[in-house]
Order: C-alpha cells, then sequence, then structure tokens
C-alpha cells in the first residue's frame, strides 16, 4: 500500500548548519552517508552542542567537497552569514566559528564509537535540571516537557549515540501533511521543511493536513530500495523557533506544537535493509 512519495531529500554535512538537497542517497545503517559527519565541541563548556545551545549554527550552511561514504567523511565547505566560504579542514575555521557563536569551540569529524571522552555530557549548565531541560526544548513554565524516557538510555551519558552525532536515531522522517496541519492551526508563522531539518520529506498518497506520520511509529516502511522502521516521534525543542536563512525568529511555531501536536513533529528511524533513495521513490508499508 502506497503511503506517499519522497520529494525532498536533505543531507547535514555539519550538525545544526544548513544542508544540502540531494537527488539520490544510498540509505546505509547510520543513514545518509556523511550526514552530521562534523561537529561542534564547545571547549568551555567540554562537550559536542548544537544548535539547542549555539543557535548563531543555523545561521551557516554546509556542503560536502566531495561524496562522503559509509566510514569516510570528506571535508565540507561552510557558508558563513556572511558569505564567507571557509573548508571544515581549514586551520582558522574554529576561530571563526568561535566569532560566530561567541564561544571557544572547535570543529570535529565523526570518532570511532569507542571514543567516549569525545561523546560524553558535561555538567549541566544550569544545575536546576528542569530549568535546564525548559531552557533547551524551549519550554514555557506552563508548558509540559517531552518524555525523555522514549529517548536511548545512552543519551542521558552522551550527547549522541556514540559513533554518531545524531540527537537520537540515523533518519527523520517528516511529512508535507504535517505542515500543512500546523499552519492551519497557525496561519501567522511560516512552517517552513527547513525549521524541521527532515533527512526525508514525504508527501502523503491522499490529500490530508493531518500529523499522518505519528500512526507509522512500530512499522516498517519502504523508501525506494531501502527498508526503515519508525522508532519514535520527534520531540521538537527550541531550534525550530530560530532565524536561518530568509526564515525569521518565531516563537509561535513552538507554541503551536505543544498546544496542537502533542510536542512531537516527524518521526525517528532506524534503518533494517540499506538501498537506494531517490526524489519520487514510493513510501509503503514493508
Amino acid at each position: 500500500m502506497s503511503l506517499g512519495r519522497v520529494v525532498e531529500i536533505w543531507r547535514y554535512p555539519v550538525k545544526s548548519m544548513g544542508g544540502e538537497q540531494l537527488r539520490t542517497c544510498d540509505l546505509g545503517d547510520l543513514g545518509i552517508p556523511g550526514d552530521r559527519g562534523w561537529a561542534i565541541r564547545d571547549e568551555a563548556a567540554g562537550e559536542i552542542r548544537g544548535a539547542k545551545k549555539l543557535p548563531a549554527l543555523l545561521l551557516a550552511a554546509a556542503r560536502y567537497v566531495e561524496e562522503p561514504a559509509a566510514d569516510r567523511i570528506p571535508a565540507a565547505e561552510i557558508v558563513f552569514p556572511d558569505g564567507l566560504r571557509m573548508r571544515t579542514d581549514a586551520p582558522d575555521v574554529a576561530a571563526r566559528l568561535s566569532e560566530l557563536v561567541g564561544r571557544r569551540v572547535t570543529l570535529w569529524p565523526r570518532r570511532p564509537p569507542d571514543d567516549r571522552a569525545h561523546y560524553r555530557r558535561a555538567l549541566p549548565d544550569n544545575p536546576d535540571f528542569e530549568t535546564e531541560l525548559r531552557g533547551i526544548f524551549g519550554r514555557l513554565p506552563d508548558e509540559p516537557l517531552p518524555d525523555l524516557a522514549v529517548f536511548p538510555q545512552e543519551l542521558f551519558e552522551y550527547t549522541s549515540p556514540l559513533g554518531t552525532y545524531f540527537d537520537a536515531l540515523p533518519i527523520h522522517l517528516l511529512t508535507t501533511a504535517s505542515l500543512r496541519a500546523l499552519g492551519r492551526e497557525n496561519p501567522a508563522a511560516a512552517f517552513d521543511p527547513r525549521r524541521f531539518r527532515p533527512n526525508f520529506l514525504i508527501e502523503p498518497a491522499s490529500e490530508t493536513d493531518a500529523l499522518v506520520e505519528v500512526a507509522w511509529c512500530g512499522e516498517a516502511l519502504r523508501l525506494g530500495g531501502a527498508t526503515v522502521k519508525v522508532e519514535m516521534g520527534t520531540p521538537r525543542c527550541s531550534m525550530t523557533t530560530q532565524p536561518q536563512g530568509d526564515l525569521p525568529k518565531d516563537p509561535g511555531v513552538l507554541r503551536t506544537i505543544v498546544r496542537h501536536a502533542d510536542q512531537n513533529v516527524g518521526v525517528y528511524a532506524s534503518v533494517l535493509r540499506p538501498g537506494r533513495v531517490g526524489v519520487g521513490d514510493a513510501v509503503e508499508r514493508a
């Protein structure tokens, strides 16, 4: 049964920066080769960090200068907000990034899973854990926090699954129907897919403006020649409200998600069977 078709494919060479659109990809165990291949380490805090803590990263974008492979992360070119272009392996790139985010940071390619010190979380900035989480997730005092029990347990000790820079899982699916549903609830806001950073944007087979992908949780789906398992909804955080490209800062985006989408937009998935996926490919129940 056809659920829809892939209309956009996105890869993000540097965690929390703008990504690059692809026509096809060879989906592997770690998702799209090179996705989140690089990440920023906040040296003052002592951990890998993204735009939840360093929102200025969203003002930059990156693309690979050559095609990555599953076990090889090549250099990427970063485009800074002022138009400056700099490779991730440039000797002064850390200084330029530090200037962008206002903190001393370094830039790292993905490290092996056994480099646990590289991925280990530092102590929270705020010793009040609930206040810390409300800042990260952008929740108001009267709004619920996401259920953290749904996340892999290793994320309580490490900033990402070991050997990756993913927030939780290697694949993020989002439907155009969900964007339309959110836009219906808040017509003043721009529910642009760039705010949600999907790997695959899917147009459902039937015309709808509902949060359809939530119903896929627990199911195996075929995307072109690959098969994925939808594991969980994607809890949204303060990143959805931040400016990027021509999108302005808009706290109303997150308020709408919390009130009308049960805090989740899109779904996380793991890869069951690698394969090639292209724009226009069918999405079906496996």
